[in-house]
């Protein structure tokens, strides 16, 4: 049975990425996916939300204007409640959201208000953690329950699209990735990964979704019928003029 996404106890979540065991390089794999797509992505208003994605570089980024909103990075430039963000409708053109869901206590709030902000066209970045793998197993582990990153509750990337398919949005991109959990031996784990990237695609700890919110405009549409003759008003006379003219022709 699927649980319910809201949950009445709240979570923390990391301050940065140093608070994540190999935290270095999971962020340099989401840093390599946000390179790609960052050149792709023109407006005004780029938001990076949490403190995951404060401390992720979004210099090729054709957005100039780079807003890094939480609670207590110290990278960041705004301070404010994500699920209470401190700007006007259709304002945001790009939105980063690494690592958040996870560790919401209402993640379909978090999607609705963020969907609030954005432009219609506009991206929603978004990474997190895949239950479905080796590393997400490891959140069964008594004694890595209580710890970064497994205390969160982990959400599949089907599911979060299901999500974004509610809220009208378009998943242009979709990428699992870190088939084997994150070591010390880079090289080694690297030369694994190439490896195992195409069979066990759908087994990555990781995940990278890219999505587009797409407006519909509302087009009114003309009756395919019409009326073969006119409709004409006829005069009725009110009750009180046909009774007196009974009574004027009685007498």
């Amino acid at each position: 049975m699927m649980k319910p996404a809201r949950i009445s106890r709240d979570i923390q979540p990391p301050v940065g990425w140093d608070a994540l065991p190999n935290g270095h390089l999971v962020s340099t794999l989401f840093q390599g996916r946000l390179d790609e797509w960052c050149p792709k992505i023109f407006g005004y208003h780029f938001l990076k939300l949490g403190g995951l994605s404060c401390e992720l570089s979004s210099a090729p980024c054709n957005v100039s204007h780079h807003i890094l909103l939480d609670r207590e990075n110290p990278h960041r430039n705004v301070t404010a409640d994500p699920l209470a963000l401190p700007f006007v409708e259709k304002s945001i053109d790009a939105c980063l959201l690494i690592n958040q869901l996870e560790y919401c206590n209402d993640p379909h709030a978090l999607l609705r208000e963020i969907d609030r902000v954005l432009i219609s066209d506009g991206y929603l970045l978004i990474g997190g953690f895949n239950p479905i793998s080796l590393f997400g197993l490891a959140s069964m582990l008594p004694w890595k329950r209580h710890k970064y990153p497994w205390c969160g509750r982990m959400f599949t990337p089907y599911r979060v699209k299901d999500w974004l398919h509610l809220l009208n949005y378009e998943v242009v991109s979709h990428e699992n990735f870190g088939i084997l959990p994150a070591t010390r031996h880079e090289m080694c784990w690297v030369w694994m990964e190439n490896i195992l990237s195409d069979p066990l695609a759908s087994f990555g700890g990781l995940y990278f979704i890219v999505a587009r919110k797409r407006t519909c405009p509302l087009k009114p549409i003309n009756p395919f019928w019409k009326l073969r003759r006119p409709v004409r008003v006829v005069n009725i006379p009110s009750a009180g003029k046909v009774s007196h003219g009974y009574k004027k022709t009685q007498r």
